[in-house]
């Protein structure tokens, strides 16, 4: 009976005919948007509500997230280790086709002639998956690696800022760093140099082993666990300039980005601004990184390979031209690898709500006492 006077209404108005219609269309076409069987990356528009409101007003006055840990702490410092092993690992994982044909044009240059060639002879030799020769040792080796490095640094950063008073710590703050990353990097070497040896022996001694499960009994049971400590001292002389540089470089180069080419300053940039900032700090770095350590690179490179030489022979039979074979394709490898473990480094960081501190700037007394100083030359 409802239905009958409804139509007989709508046929005697056209205009209320057309209303319910929209009304109809309205609601359906709002049910449809908030069914759940729309989809999982749906969005669902619901009417406001009060305890919707309040939410609103609540998270618009919300106060930001606090830091995970104290700057400083024990927290703080394994944290840095973490990321440390991420952005090692990670990095130099990925670049180990690269890595290869670099170790292979330093050992062997007559057959690799250079990076094209070098990669056409792995392949043809190889295969594609040939290229991948001592991911395992490097991936292993690496993130062990960047764990003391990162977090070795943070460490005696804190520590050696700590024997200084406020402006001394400021104005020998480069010292500071190099000394902190030296330091650090010592540590990381010893962590390092077991996998490093085996890595070397997997990429350039066709048929020696093509796993680390392959090539470290056979390097215990042939040479003793001493080998893996061979190139260790040539190790540090290939990390430890690299490492400083990698750091002072990396800290002064941020600073100097903030002062004059980032047009406002660090605290009103975005993290997705400061972690790009991050990244062209980290690839400046890195290509001094691969000048100053590409000597020591090559002797590894060689002692690691034949078991017989030593530093002191390898130099003198390659020479001053021969240490410097394969820079290249290092500088494209390192200045890559340093720009991204730094934006790794700082983006776990922002991840996991770390501390975060902005580039050195100078204390307020020393600021008022420099003044002081100016205006009195002044008179």
């Amino acid at each position: 009976m409802k239905c009958r006077r409804r139509v007989a209404a709508c046929q005697e108005f056209p205009l209320l005919h057309r209303i319910i219609d929209i009304k109809m269309f309205s609601s359906l076409l709002e049910t449809a948007r908030n069914s759940p069987f729309r989809g999982p990356l749906s969005q669902v528009s619901c009417e406001p509500t009060i305890a919707s409101e309040q939410g609103a007003m609540a998270a618009a006055t919300a106060v930001p997230q606090e830091d995970s840990c104290e700057f400083g702490s024990p927290k703080y410092f394994a944290l840095c280790g973490l990321g440390g092993i991420l952005s090692c690992g990670i990095t130099h994982t990925a670049v180990v086709p690269l890595d290869l044909v670099k170790c292979r044009l330093q050992v062997d240059p007559e057959k690799y002639k250079n990076v094209v060639n070098g990669f056409k002879v792995s392949v043809r030799e190889e295969g594609m998956r040939g290229l991948a020769k001592g991911w395992a040792p490097t991936f292993i080796g690496y993130s062990m690696q960047g764990l003391c490095k990162f977090g070795f640094y943070e460490v005696f950063k804190v520590l050696y800022s700590g024997m200084l008073d406020e402006e001394s710590a400021y104005s020998y703050r480069t010292g500071v760093y190099l000394a902190a990353s030296a330091s650090a990097e010592f540590i990381a070497d010893i962590a390092l140099s077991p996998l490093e040896a085996a890595k070397v022996r997997i990429q350039t001694m066709p048929g020696f082993a093509s796993t680390l499960r392959e090539a470290w009994p056979k390097m215990v049971q042939n040479e003793g666990y001493g080998t893996f400590y061979k190139g260790l001292v040539p190790l540090w002389g290939r990390q430890i300039p690299y490492t400083m540089m990698k750091f002072a470089c990396f800290e002064k180069t941020l600073e100097l980005l903030y002062k004059y080419v980032v047009p406002k300053p660090r605290d009103q940039c975005t993290k997705g601004e400061q972690l790009v900032v991050t990244f062209a700090a980290g690839y400046i770095a890195g290509v001094f990184c691969a000048i100053v350590s590409h000597p020591a690179d090559t002797v590894v490179s060689k002692l690691n390979q034949d078991k017989t030489a030593t530093a002191g022979s390898i130099i003198s039979k390659l020479g001053w031209a021969g240490v410097w074979k394969g820079l290249g394709p290092r500088i494209v490898m390192i200045g890559t690898l340093t720009a991204l473990q730094w934006f790794i480094y700082d983006a776990v960081k922002v991840w996991l709500r770390m501390p975060r501190p902005p580039p050195a700037e100078m204390p307020e007394s020393m600021r008022k006492r420099l003044e002081a100083e100016e205006a009195a030359k002044s008179k």
